[in-house]
C-alpha cells in the first residue's frame, strides 16, 4: 500500500507542470497557459495547504472527541442521579392502612427500623362558603364598593353550615375594593387580594350563577367577608360570618387531629411531615384502629442499583480509553481526557461514606462491597460479598446510594463530571483550545489561497507573455523555412 505525502504531491505536480511545458514548446499551437499555471501554482502550494488540511482534520476529530466524552460522562452522571434520588434506593416506610394514611420518605431519612402506631380521628378541613341565592347573570353589575377579609378561629352549627361564632386571628384584616361588584368581579377581586381564599363562580343546570369561597385548611384559618364599603346595598348579601344570611357553608376549618404512639396531635394540614422523624405523612380518612407504620429495605433494589453501575461504568470506560488509546486515541495527548481516565480508575477507591452516615466496621467504599477491578480496567461484581455486605450493613450499602449523602455516590460522580467538562482545566478547556487552533488554521488557509491567486496570476501574464513571443518566432521560423524552400525550388 503506497502513502501519498505532501512532499510526493509536490514533486508529482511539479514534474507534470514541466512534462507540459515541453509538450506545449514543441507544438505548433503554443503554449497551454491555464493548465500549466495550475499546475505549477498547485506544485508550489501543496505541502503547506497538505499539511493545515491534516491539521485541521485532526482538530475536528479532537473536537468531536471531546464532545464524544462531555456527552458520556454528564449523561453518566446524570443516570446517577436519577437512581440515587429517585427514592427507589431508600428505605420506604410502609402503612398497615394505606386508605386511612399513606407515608413517604423524605430525603436522606434513615427509617430502618421504624415503628409506629397512628390513629387518625379527624382530618384537617377548609372553610368553604356559597351563596344561597342563584344570581341570572355573573357578569351583571351588582354593586361597587369593598369588602373585609378575617381570619381566626370560628365555631360552627351542629351541622355545619353555619358560623355561630368567630375570633379574629393576629392577622391584619384585607381589604378587597371590587369595582365591578359582578360575580365574576367580586371573584377576580379576592383572588387578586392573595389572602389565601380562592374564589369561583359556579353555574347551575338552569344557568343559575353562585359565588363559591373556599379558605385554607386549619382551625385558624377560618374566615369572614363582610361589606364594609356598601353604597348600594347590594354586597351584604356575599357577606359570610356569624348572622350571615345571603351565604352558608359547605365546610368548616378544623385541624387534623391524630394519635402518634399514644400522643394526641393536632395539624392544620393533611399532609404532615414534623410527626414521625423522616416520614412525610399523608392522611386520606379517619381510622378506627392504629395504622402501623414500619419500614422495608431495598435490599433487591440495592444489588440491581449496583450491578447496573457497573455495567454502565464499564461502557463509559470503553469509550474515555478509546479516545485516549497511547496508539490510536485522537485524545492521548489530551491532559483533560487522560485526568478522567484517572478519575474512573480511581472511583472504586474513593471513600462515599464519612461521619455519622458510617456504620462501625461497615463498607466505606464501592471496591468494600465486592466491586473489583479486572486487568483491562473494567469492573466487575462479586455476588457473594455484595449479598453479605447487603445482609450485614444494608444501612452503609443505602447511604453510599443517598441522595443525602454529600460524599455518596451521586455526589462523587457530580464532582468527577463538573471537573472533567471544566472550562479552565476540563474538557470545556480543551475545546477551546482546539477550536482556537482550528481558527488559526482557517485563517493560514485563507492566507495560502489569497497567495496562491496571486502567484497565479503572475504566472499566468508572465507565459502569456512568453507565448506570445513563442507564437512569433515561430512565425518567422515559417516565413524563413518558406521563403528556403522558395530558392531551392527556384533553383532546380
Amino acid at each position: 500500500m503506497t502513502t501519498t505525502t505532501g512532499t510526493s504531491t509536490t514533486t508529482g505536480a511539479i514534474q507534470t507542470a514541466t512534462q507540459q511545458l515541453l509538450t506545449s514548446l514543441n507544438t505548433g499551437s503554443g503554449v497551454d497557459t491555464s493548465t500549466l499555471v495550475t499546475s505549477l501554482v498547485t506544485a508550489e502550494f501543496a505541502a503547506r495547504s497538505d499539511a493545515l488540511t491534516s491539521k485541521a482534520s485532526t482538530l475536528t476529530t479532537q473536537i468531536s472527541g471531546v464532545a464524544t466524552l462531555k456527552s458520556t460522562i454528564t449523561n453518566f452522571a446524570s443516570a446517577v442521579d436519577g437512581l440515587v434520588g429517585g427514592g427507589t434506593l431508600a428505605t420506604q416506610p410502609v402503612s398497615s392502612n394505606p386508605a386511612a394514611l399513606t407515608a413517604t420518605a423524605l430525603p436522606g431519612a434513615k427509617l430502618g427500623g421504624l415503628s409506629s402506631a397512628i390513629v387518625v380521628s379527624q382530618l384537617a378541613g377548609n372553610q368553604a362558603a356559597r351563596t344561597t341565592s342563584a344570581v341570572a347573570s355573573r357578569s351583571a353589575t351588582i354593586g361597587s364598593g369593598s369588602f373585609t377579609l378575617s381570619f381566626g378561629t370560628a365555631s360552627y352549627s351542629v351541622d355545619g353550615t353555619t358560623m355561630t361564632g368567630f375570633t379574629a386571628g393576629s392577622a391584619a384584616p384585607v381589604t378587597i375594593d371590587v369595582t365591578d361588584a359582578s360575580l365574576d368581579g367580586i371573584a377576580a377581586a379576592v383572588n387578586a387580594s392573595g389572602a389565601g381564599v380562592t374564589a369561583s363562580v359556579v353555574t347551575d343546570a338552569d344557568g343559575g350563577a353562585y359565588l363559591s369561597l373556599k379558605g385554607k385548611s386549619g382551625a385558624t384559618q377560618a374566615f369572614t367577608l363582610a361589606a364594609s364599603n356598601d353604597p348600594s346595598g347590594n354586597l351584604a348579601q356575599f357577606a359570610v360570618g356569624p348572622g350571615a344570611s345571603g351565604t352558608a357553608l359547605s365546610a368548616t376549618a378544623q385541624n387534623a387531629k391524630l394519635t402518634v404512639d399514644g400522643v394526641a396531635v393536632e395539624r392544620a394540614s393533611n399532609t404532615i411531615g414534623d410527626l414521625v422523624t423522616g416520614v412525610n405523612l399523608q392522611l386520606a380518612a379517619t381510622s378506627a384502629t392504629a395504622v402501623s407504620l414500619t419500614s422495608t429495605s431495598p435490599t433487591s433494589a440495592l444489588s440491581s442499583a449496583v450491578t447496573n453501575f457497573v455495567d454502565t461504568y464499564n461502557q463509559v470506560l470503553a469509550a474515555v480509553q478509546a479516545q485516549t488509546d497511547p496508539a490510536t486515541g485522537v485524545l492521548k495527548s489530551d491532559p483533560a481526557a487522560t485526568a478522567l481516565l484517572h478519575a474512573l480508575k480511581t472511583l472504586t477507591s474513593k471513600v462515599l461514606l464519612t461521619g455519622g452516615n458510617a456504620e462501625t466496621n461497615g463498607p466505606t467504599r464501592l471496591s468494600e462491597l465486592g466491586v473489583g477491578t479486572n486487568k483491562d480496567g473494567t469492573l466487575s461484581v462479586n455476588a457473594k460479598t455484595l449479598a453479605r455486605q447487603l445482609s450485614t450493613f444494608p444501612g452503609s450499602v443505602e447511604a453510599m446510594f443517598s441522595s443525602g449523602n454529600t460524599a455518596g455516590l451521586g455526589a462523587a460522580l457530580d464532582t468527577l463530571s463538573t471537573g472533567a467538562i471544566s472550562t479552565v482545566t476540563g474538557l470545556g478547556a480543551s475545546t477551546s483550545r482546539y477550536t482556537a487552533a482550528q481558527a488559526t488554521i482557517s485563517t493560514q488557509q485563507d492566507k495560502i489561497s489569497t497567495a496562491r491567486d496571486k502567484e497565479k496570476t503572475r504566472l499566468t501574464q508572465l507565459y502569456s507573455a512568453m507565448n506570445s513571443k513563442v507564437a512569433a518566432y515561430k512565425s518567422t521560423q515559417t516565413f524563413l523555412t518558406n521563403q528556403v524552400a522558395a530558392w531551392n525550388k527556384s533553383d532546380s
